[in-house]
């Protein structure tokens, strides 16, 4: 069971691969979780989702030497960690196509089984941050599921509703149907308090062996592990396996400061965690809508190199060039230059590309932000609009719950308003009209036959009136792009 972690669809095929071996789905045994680092300063109080206070466990800091035993804080947070069940129907796993000969049989996969249909099953961890039955796992866990049920440490079971799944950071929000409101939950800390050295605790179900305990140290911070393009994981070297997928990861306080992600195979000791500071910056959307949407620039950006810097004649050694700009897009419209070196946006500092797209995406879409930057060597500040995030080329987009969606079940398509004008295209279902007609998400649909579409709501009114046998002459424009394709849909 090993992670090389090379690119983002090798971490999405190794998701896959514990279906067929270890019973664990949507890869706990890749994706599967680190523990996160301990806040050893102190900390605001917390509250859940809902605003409910929660008390967090306490641990003498003034006896955090001599401790030998973290027996108080296990059975101060244990009842909040539940173990997650999931079940899906047959699929064809086509995100397992195009492997390396001999791939399969590796990793303990039948050969053949990567494009089998085949029922899954699965288990990983999570945990309550709301007594009403608010719970926190990872969206690899969930993705696909059919049915999610929740199993809590004193026994009880409930189904659970996926509320909202964030893929690009491998977050989901579940809630638990028919929860009676009093259940044990566990607060948020602030991931951005702990240090490299400060003691952490995960709990979780290894291999199904549900609410181990295993305990290290906060070893990095910011780590990259080429996942998704806002990776900013907690590194730790307590013990995380196959299972504890979506696991807290607690601090000395029994605050949550990480959720348990991903591991690097064939290494001991080396385990990945979302930090709980991006975990609440997401929650409002997830909650709201289900989905995040992200702020734009419309920017190529690089890294700033200390060549470059000389190559630019600026007395800079951190930032982020802009490479190239997108005509018409925010930064365009905001005044942003090539060569532009980005040194702030929103307040916040800017020291890399990879800091700039962080930032970015936790603004909202529509807000308008101040960018610093160096420009010919001279410091200068710009207002800039934001836009709305584009879904990229080979990325799940995740349709929001409260989006149109007349035309998915017939059509296989799915929705939202698209920047500007137009519907920007989240889903096509594999095998539907919409696939054979050669859409994909990230397209913008701007007119149906000789109407031209404004909007998500005005499109699906559109196709979903269309008669049945019609084929519809769509005008589609590709993402990133100002140039219009045809396509045909015939409606079943």
């Amino acid at each position: 069971m090993a992670c090389s972690l090379p690119s983002r669809r090798f971490l999405g095929a190794l998701a896959l691969l514990p279906v067929a071996t270890l019973g664990f789905g949507c890869g706990q045994a890749q994706a599967l979780g680190a523990p996160n680092p301990a806040a050893v300063t102190s900390a605001a109080a917390a509250t859940t989702p809902s605003g409910v206070a929660v008390q967090p466990a306490r641990f003498n800091p003034a006896t955090a030497g001599t401790v030998t035993s973290l027996a108080p804080l296990v059975d101060s947070v244990k009842g909040s960690v539940v173990y997650v069940e999931v079940q899906s129907r047959p699929r064809r796993m086509s995100g397992m196509q195009g492997l390396p000969p001999g791939f399969a049989e590796r990793f303990g996969m039948p050969p053949g089984m990567e494009g089998n249909s085949q029922p899954r099953q699965g288990l990983g961890s999570g945990f309550i941050i709301d007594p009403s039955g608010t719970v926190l796992t990872n969206n690899h866990v969930v993705e696909d599921a059919d049915v999610v049920r929740v199993k809590l440490q004193d026994g009880r079971s409930f189904e659970a509703e996926v509320l909202g799944r964030d893929p690009l950071t491998d977050v989901a929000l579940l809630k638990l149907k028919g929860a009676p409101g009093n259940l044990p939950a566990v607060p948020l800390g602030d991931s951005d308090a702990v240090r490299v050295g400060d003691a952490v605790m995960a709990i979780g179900n290894p291999f199904g062996l549900d609410y181990s305990v295993s305990a290290g140290i906060l070893s990095a911070r910011a780590r990259n592990i080429h996942a998704g393009p806002y990776d900013d994981f907690l590194q730790t070297d307590a013990a995380i396996n196959p299972g504890n997928s979506g696991g807290p990861l607690f601090n000395m306080r029994g605050e949550v400061i990480g959720m348990n992600t991903a591991i690097i195979g064939g290494a001991s000791g080396i385990g990945f965690a979302v930090p709980s500071k991006l975990i609440q910056a997401l929650l409002p959307q997830l909650q709201e809508t289900g989905v995040v949407r992200r702020g734009w620039l419309g920017l190529a950006i690089q890294d700033l190199t200390p060549e470059l810097a000389r190559a630019l004649k600026v007395d800079a050694n951190k930032g982020a060039v802009v490479a190239g700009v997108n005509r018409g897009g925010p930064g365009d419209r905001g005044g942003l230059r090539e060569e532009d070196i980005i040194t702030s946006v929103g307040g916040r500092a800017v020291d890399s590309a990879g800091a700039l797209t962080r930032a970015v995406a936790l603004l909202k879409p529509d807000s308008r932000v101040k960018v610093e930057l160096m420009r010919g060597g001279k410091p200068l500040t710009v207002d800039v609009t934001l836009g709305t995030r584009p879904a990229q080329r080979g990325e799940e987009e995740v349709t929001p719950r409260n989006a149109p969606s007349p035309t998915t079940r017939r059509l296989g398509i799915g929705l939202r308003d698209a920047e500007g004008s137009g519907a920007q295209i989240t889903a096509v279902e594999p095998g539907s009209p919409a696939e054979r007609a050669g859409l994909m998400p990230g397209m913008v649909l701007v007119q149906v036959g000789d109407g031209k579409v404004g909007s998500a709501s005005e499109a699906a009114n559109i196709l979903s009136s269309a008669k049945s046998g019609a084929a519809l002459l769509l005008r589609v424009r590709a993402p990133d792009s100002d140039a219009t394709v045809l396509r045909a849909l015939e409606v079943p």
